[in-house]
């Protein structure tokens, strides 16, 4: 990080810690809808290989779940 750069994190971490617990924990979280996976409070699956076969065909994959491709697994093996 740059000198200026890290004075404004500094700075703002200060701002942070200023404010009550009850003020952090209200606006330290972002609620974001997530399509599927908010649409019901709760499920059940028999399995896990059940609860694999529900999300590969429900949810989007931007949410992170599924069967990584072979360049997401490379690029894990390579970390």
């Amino acid at each position: 990080m740059q000198r200026n750069s890290m004075e404004e994190f500094k700075e703002q971490c200060r701002r942070s810690l200023s404010r009550s617990v009850e003020d952090r924990m209200r606006y330290g979280f972002c609620y974001v809808y997530k399509p599927v996976l908010d649409d019901a409070p709760w499920r059940v699956f028999d399995s896990m290989a059940e609860y694999r076969k529900w999300y590969q065909e429900n949810l989007p994959e931007y949410l992170g779940y599924g069967v990584p491709t072979a360049d997401q697994l490379k690029v894990l093996d390579e970390t």
